[in-house]
């Protein structure tokens, strides 16, 4: 008996059938069937389940002989189901990689459950993935199992079939099946929830959720839309059948109100003359069913107050009036918007006219999100060495947690911070600051860039239009034009830099001031690190930085770092880190205890210095990281596709940092065999060490601020110690020989 039973409807999706078959194929959890049923569907659904069908035993197509829906399709499907829990996948959606396994963890870890809940991701026709925004409901926090009246909020997520996981001997127990109609899910889902004895929640996405731009059932004009006040016809019947279930009438009450509310409201559902009906049908259902108790929103309630009364005319009116309002508060917005615009314009080109401070000095770094970098580094340099200095870092609110004391915060778009910009005597960043800024006389911009360039940059990428995205390089010039200096870690950086940003700025190559802290922080400080990450004690982390991909929309993990784990061995944990943080309503990867998800970390210097070891392909962090002398391993399997779109500036595969992976299991073979920490590992490290890094000494800050801020010249940037009389952070002290891989 397989563990899943995968039940596919399809019908017209011929398009996206593939995609979704193989979505389930291609998990790396394997006990499972999937039932692909043909709701007589006129397209090539039916060939398509025939061709996966011969392919692979796991897969059974079911054709029907006439279109009966996609409630009746799937009733059809559970008739043929084996497995010990059913998962309903819709034709055109996909499941995420290892969907199916995170799922099985969390029903063996949570004992179980009737029905266990998961997330889901919105996947427009762009590649843009945005996840449910109200995720923050499926936390794991509190018992692993419970009924729904201990989290009712649940009854708020997206009420659909194919979120959640369903024991199957539950669902026949109960006589569970699906009605025909629109609106199948609805005395599904609530019936189900309602009477299920334990329910659990995975706080994972595992459902990528297509929203198609036409073909949307759903969303096509038709009376069937009135299909809805027989489905929960159905689900009041259920709640009258059980008496215990009383206490959920009035939240149902309200449901279906907000449900009769949006449809109505939509201008795409309900045929124009059929508007009349509806709104009667749902005067009747709101008076049939009318029990109060819910909490009601103060917007909503005098709608579903009208729709009661049956005031179709004022319910209209009040809609139109709503709309009309919310265009005249966003009209307002606007004009606000565009004043305070003017204001600000207005009073920088003010402070332009005032005297320059000369003992100012604006910071900012990695496009405003927070203190680091090597501007920080140059800026707590700054506060040490120059005597009445009085320093700024600008940034966004929500990370000004992250300013020193002893600097000033100022978020952009502010008075304050045209201010600073107008009148700080030195300005350090690593990228570029505001497109209107002017350059004064006596002003002295700083550029540190972020790192040591592998990929093309600046006006390289001029014949790289995958890479470049529409750069305005008119515009880059002009900024390169405003710098005075440009500082170097390196020869190679020097040269690549002043080919690809031309101007008369001067080159600083006194090495990487962010580089500073990997030759000042002891051993005790990285212990301390290593915990607040939680990375358990005597384990080996491993750092998992793959860079951003020009000739992708959409970025896709590149290693499949579960089976990475597995072959490690218990003793070994990934710090896993996305090339672009992930926001508020970005997916995230399930979770996994020994896969720590560090994308959001502001601080990339942090984590390498907690790990033992990094994996990566062509971002720069490989330059600075060899400064601390630990493994670097490169997983190159696209090279000639970057390289193609990208462009790099030397042959990384005949000059790596590290052992170099052209596959996946060449990766894996890599680490089972010990090789990513061999001595041809050290050997590669050290030469790609000794020439990018020979400044690296933990005094780069301190040159800079020398020169640029206090003038001096003598004895910069020599005497530098060679890379192999320096001593880089340590790593704490692990009891035994440490971890092995596969133990």
């Amino acid at each position: 008996m397989p563990r899943f039973t995968v039940i596919v409807p399809a019908f017209r999706v011929q398009a996206y059938l593939h995609a979704c078959l193989d979505s389930v194929l291609s998990q790396s959890f394997k006990d499972y069937e999937i039932i692909v049923v043909d709701d007589c569907s006129p397209d090539a659904c039916g060939p398509i389940a025939d061709e996966y069908a011969r392919r692979d035993p796991r897969v059974t197509a079911l054709h029907l002989p006439r279109n009966i829906g996609l409630g009746p399709a799937r009733n059809a499907g559970m008739a043929r189901a084996g497995g010990d829990y059913l998962v309903f996948l819709d034709g055109d959606d996909t499941l995420l990689p290892d969907a199916l396994r995170t799922i099985a963890d969390r029903i063996d870890a949570t004992g179980e459950p009737d029905v266990l809940m998961y997330d889901y991701a919105r996947t427009y026709w762009t590649g843009r993935s945005v996840r449910n925004v109200l995720a923050a409901h499926l936390d794991e926090g509190g018992p692993a199992r419970f009924r729904l009246t201990d989290r009712p909020e649940l009854l708020q997520l997206l009420m659909v079939v194919w979120n959640k996981a369903y024991r199957r001997t539950f669902v026949e127990a109960e006589g569970f099946a699906f009605p025909p109609g629109y609106y199948e899910d609805t005395p599904w889902t609530y019936p189900v929830l309602m009477a299920a004895d334990s329910i659990a929640v995975l706080d994972a996405v595992c459902v990528s959720y297509r929203q198609r731009r036409r073909g949307n059932i759903l969303s096509t004009t038709s009376e069937k839309h009135f299909d809805v006040f027989d489905q929960y016809d159905r689900v009041f019947a259920f709640i009258d059948s059980r008496p215990e279930l009383a206490l959920w009438r009035p939240v149902m009450f309200r449901r279906m109100l907000d449900h009769f509310s949006a449809l109505f409201a939509s201008r795409d559902r309900l045929p124009p003359h059929s508007r009349t009906a509806f709104f009667r049908r749902a005067t009747a259902s709101c008076r049939r069913y009318h029990t109060p108790g819910a909490p009601v929103p103060r917007r909503a309630l005098l709608r579903h107050g009208l729709m009661h009364l049956g005031a179709r005319r004022t319910y209209r009116a009040l809609s139109v009036a709503q709309r009309l309002g919310g265009r005249l508060r966003g009209a307002a917005e606007a004009v606000r918007r565009a004043v305070r615009g003017a204001a600000l314009r207005a009073h920088y080109r003010i402070q332009l006219l005032l005297p320059l401070r000369p003992r100012d000095a604006v910071f900012t770094a990695r496009g405003g999100r927070g203190y680091g970098g090597s501007p920080a580094a140059i800026e707590a340099k700054v506060r040490e060495l120059v005597p009445g200095a009085r320093t700024s870092w600008i940034c966004r609110a929500v990370d000004a947690h992250t300013v020193p004391t002893g600097s000033r915060h100022l978020a952009p778009g502010t008075f304050a911070h045209g201010t600073a910009l107008a009148r700080s005597a030195y300005l350090v960043n690593d990228s570029s600051f505001d497109r209107g800024l002017v350059k004064r006389r006596g002003q002295v911009l700083v550029q540190t860039h972020e790192g040591t360039p592998l990929r093309s940059v600046g006006t390289d990428l001029l014949d790289r239009p995958a890479a470049a995205r529409g750069t305005d390089f008119e515009q880059l010039l002009r900024s390169v034009d405003t710098w005075d200096f440009s500082l170097s870690a390196n020869p190679h950086s020097t040269l690549v830099r002043e080919r690809a940003y031309p101007s008369a700025y001067t080159t600083l190559e006194y090495g990487s001031p962010r580089n500073d802290v990997y030759q000042r922080t002891g051993p005790a400080e990285v212990a301390r690190l290593r915990e607040t990450l939680g990375i358990p004690a005597g384990s080996t982390a491993l750092l998992y930085a793959p860079t951003h991909r020009d000739y992708r929309r959409v970025q896709r993990p590149a290693l499949d770092l579960e089976r990475l784990v597995r072959i490690l061995g218990p003793q070994f944990v990934i710090l896993a880190r996305a090339p672009r943080p992930p926001g508020p309503g970005g997916v995230r990867r399930a979770p996994h205890p020994r896969i720590i998800d560090v994308s959001a970390h502001r601080s990339v210097e942090t984590l390498a210095l907690a790990s033992d070891a990094l994996i990566t392909d062509y971002a720069s962090l490989m330059f600075d990281y060899v400064n601390l002398d630990r493994p670097v391993v490169l997983h190159l399997d696209d090279i000639e596709a970057y390289e193609a779109a990208r462009g790099t500036y030397f042959d990384i595969t005949a000059f790596p940092p590290g052992i170099v992976a052209r596959s996946q299991d060449e990766l894996f073979d890599i680490f089972a065999t010990d090789h990513w920490r061999g001595s041809r590992s050290a050997q590669l490290r050290a030469a790609f060490r000794d020439r990018f890094c020979p400044y690296d000494d933990g005094y780069a800050a301190e040159r800079v601020v020398r020169r640029v801020f206090l003038g001096e010249t003598d004895g910069l940037p020599l005497p530098v110690p060679p890379a192999a009389r320096r001593t880089p952070a340590a790593l704490p002290a692990q009891d035994g020989a440490g971890a092995t891989v596969g133990g």
